[in-house]
């Protein structure tokens, strides 16, 4: 698509998060129910092809555009981002690794939202050390029969399939050259989704506990056609999850300055605005300095995605840094409010919480240095 097309959706869901999300986010968020008119404006946005190639019936928007619509979605409701990243991590693993098969039978139908995706890695042992999963897949014939469980897995209820990682060769040296990647669609036989997890933040969005109990899936459903591939494919998805998130992260740090800038202009204390006190106005430029440099990061590594290079370190950078800065936004943002702050009368209470998410989610911040340091350490090698 040519830069004017991805100006008018930007526009477009811009236009639907002022007018359609923030006027009901905080009631459903803290109802905590799903937002199903939200998730099918989304669809007749054609979000849920954003990133999906235009052959196979998505709209083939750069990972630079599609990180704009997320944060966008976000300084909305953070949770909304959550039901499309989960989505596209799937249709990225089936875009760049399936079989012409596997293109032609799941692509066009998540591209119009007619299936859903998800992503099925972390288990209740192994979330950030990803090659100790122990969800096995064994092969019977024209199946392999499914048996583990996974946790902390977004849209396993509302959605309707799952990327699942799973070991096919347990023995495998090194561990993660046993993993295999599975579209596994639901039905009546399974998986079974157990429960509900009852979360600080990101609420609204179903995340929940998956049961794989002897679950048989046609080998056609393996990702690639081949064994032992499941790692790769997952770690170069992954680095579209981790800008997703970072861009999330830049939208709610955005509506954290942007709430505590505009109470700060109405408020008055000792006579004049808040904003006119210097204390005051030292958060306000911190806060505004950190959104546009997460922002700058964001767009970096979604530059290299798009340029079609491995961007672990700049995804990490991005990731690592927005979401810092995320949370230090909505502190600040409490605080200038103050008492006001403290209440659900106003969002930021709401970005308080949603934003150690994105501190944790697509590998927590610990590991995010530990790639960087890593990927350092190669590129300055003695």
């Amino acid at each position: 698509m040519d830069e004017a097309a991805d100006r008018d959706i930007i526009d477009a869901v811009r236009r639907f998060v002022e007018r359609e999300v923030m006027p009901v986010a905080s009631e459903l968020e803290h109802r905590d129910e799903y937002p199903h008119a939200l998730v099918a404006g989304m669809r007749e946005l054609g979000l849920f092809g954003a990133t999906i190639p235009v052959e196979n019936g998505g709209l083939g928007l750069s990972f630079a555009t599609y990180a704009r619509i997320m944060e966008e979605l976000s300084r909305g409701w953070m949770s909304l981002a959550g039901v499309i990243n989960s989505h596209l991590i799937m249709a990225h693993m089936i875009a760049n690794h399936g079989t012409a098969d596997q293109k032609e039978r799941f692509l066009p139908a998540m591209a119009r939202g007619d299936k859903r995706g998800g992503l099925a890695l972390t288990e209740p042992h192994a979330g950030s050390d990803v090659q100790s999963i122990r969800t096995l897949a064994t092969r019977h014939g024209d199946e392999y029969v499914i048996s583990g469980s996974k946790m902390f897995i977004t849209n396993a209820r509302q959605g309707t399939m799952l990327a699942v990682a799973a070991k096919t060769d347990p023995n495998a040296k090194p561990a993660y050259a046993g993993i295999s990647m599975f579209a596994v669609e639901k039905d009546e036989r399974g998986p079974n989704v157990s429960r509900n997890l009852k979360k600080l933040g990101y609420k609204g969005i179903d995340t929940c506990e998956v049961l794989f109990e002897d679950l048989p899936v046609p080998a056609a459903n393996l990702i690639g056609g081949r064994e032992g591939q499941g790692f790769k494919q997952v770690m170069s998805a992954l680095e579209v999850g981790r800008i997703n998130v970072a861009a999330r992260a830049v939208g709610v740090g955005q509506a954290a300055f942007e709430s505590a800038i505009r109470y700060a202009q109405q408020r008055t204390a000792f006579g004049k605005p808040i904003a006119q006190h210097q204390a005051v106005q030292l958060m306000l430029a911190d806060m505004a300095t950190r959104v546009e440099a997460s922002r700058l990061l964001v767009y970096n590594a979604a530059a290299k995605k798009d340029a079609g290079q491995r961007c672990d370190l700049e995804a990490g950078m991005a990731k690592l840094f927005a979401s810092e800065s995320c949370a230090k936004n909505a502190l600040d943002a409490l605080r200038v409010l103050g008492g006001y702050g403290f209440t659900q009368e106003f969002p930021v209470e709401r970005f308080y919480r949603d934003a150690p998410l994105m501190m944790i989610g697509e590998g927590t911040n610990e590991i995010q240095r530990l790639v960087i340091a890593r990927n350092l350490l190669e590129r300055y090698a003695d």
